[in-house]
């Protein structure tokens, strides 16, 4: 059982002597801690006498270290080394008492935070061309050796990232055409041109949402579990345990995600696409009493496939994007909990406005290209 810690206060030759007795331990220390504080306001000892200490652990070194500022090379800890080591190991581990400081002008703060902002670009930046170096690479080592192509994770990442997506994608790519078609039915009535509703539905479907907001779903879907995955491998070690076996980390867990992703987001825009054009058909039939004959008719003759062309041909420029963005966040996670956390966050931000403005940099394109 513990003896209760407590000291006593006595002049030395060399000055005021600490002497401790007890047990100077969590269980025994009870409140001798602030207790020695306030004997020692009028000035710290000189040197410590523990002729009469018992155990001392941790909680005790605290103590001193705190109270009477003892270091582990304090006079008089040479009688025991074992209250040496413990004195040793807190003041390691004691925090620095920094001073306060200087309150910042705000103009001046606010040049640093965009100084900052600006380095942390120009990094993003610079990693994010290196990794689109690297996965450049290991595409074309494994396409000089299709050998190399890992199937099994490929296929099973197929299946999780798209047709486990088909669902949420197909429901919502049939709101956003039957939207659409409320939209064009209520408007193009107060002119009396209600009927080229049908060509808003195709070529709004067709040229843009179906494929922008397949990216988007997926952007927030399967990049963010990209970027979960390999960080949570990262901070697991896992990565680099496969290093360690002579295993490219690009070849075993990059390329299968960007392989899927490459191959699954044009099906499911096509399905997207489809879904769209018939939740504008059942709005137009019921909204407007045309049939479905002869909206499809009115597809084929005014809208046609060329706005079929112009928004498939965006899905694989997505899903590269998508499944690079998502990867190198994952990759870039440091040892914590919170950093996982914040680069998928990032992932999920930086795939979706970078979807946004490649889409307009493609309606610029074919606009100049008169398409």
């Amino acid at each position: 059982m513990d003896q209760p810690a407590d000291f006593r206060l006595h002049r030395g030759e060399r000055g005021t002597v600490l002497a401790l007795t007890g047990d100077w331990t969590a269980t025994g220390l009870g409140r001798t801690g602030s207790r020695l504080a306030g004997a020692l306001k009028s000035g710290a000892p000189a040197s410590l006498d523990l002729t009469g200490l018992g155990r001392f652990d941790t909680a005790g070194a605290y103590a001193l270290a705190r109270t009477a500022g003892f270091t582990q090379d304090s006079p008089g800890l040479g009688d025991r080394k074992d209250v040496g080591a413990m004195m040793a190991l807190v003041e390691d581990r004691m925090p620095e008492d920094r001073p306060a400081g200087k309150r910042l002008d705000p103009i001046y703060s606010l040049l640093i935070r965009c100084g900052a902002g600006v380095e942390k670009a120009f990094g993003d930046l610079y990693s994010t061309a290196a990794f689109y170096g690297r996965l450049m690479e290991t595409v074309g080592r494994v396409t000089m050796n299709p050998r190399r192509i890992r199937w099994a994770p490929t296929v099973s990442l197929m299946e999780r990232s798209g047709l486990d997506a088909l669902p949420i994608v197909v429901l919502t790519n049939f709101f956003v055409g039957a939207t659409i078609a409320f939209l064009g039915a209520n408007l193009l009535r107060q002119f009396g041109a209600q009927i080229f509703a049908v060509e808003l539905v195709g070529i709004g479907v067709l040229r843009e949402f179906g494929v922008l907001v397949t990216a988007i779903i997926l952007a927030g879907r399967s990049g963010s579990a990209f970027a979960a995955e390999l960080g949570a491998m990262k901070m697991n070690q896992e990565v680099d345990a496969i290093q360690v076996m002579g295993v490219d980390p690009y070849e075993a867990l990059v390329l299968p995600r960007f392989t899927a992703m490459f191959a699954m987001l044009p099906l499911l825009t096509f399905a997207a696409m489809i879904s769209g054009m018939v939740g504008g058909l059942l709005v137009v039939w019921t909204v407007l009493d045309l049939s479905p004959t002869f909206f499809v008719q009115r597809l084929l003759e005014n809208v046609g496939v060329t706005h079929f062309w112009v928004g498939f041909v965006k899905a694989p420029v997505f899903a590269i994007v998508i499944a690079a963005i998502g990867c190198h966040q994952g990759l870039e996670v440091g040892g914590d909990v919170e950093q996982l956390g914040r680069r998928v966050t990032t992932a999920v931000v930086q795939a979706i406005f970078s979807i946004i403005l490649l889409d307009a940099a493609f309606a610029l394109l074919f606009m100049e290209m008169d398409v």
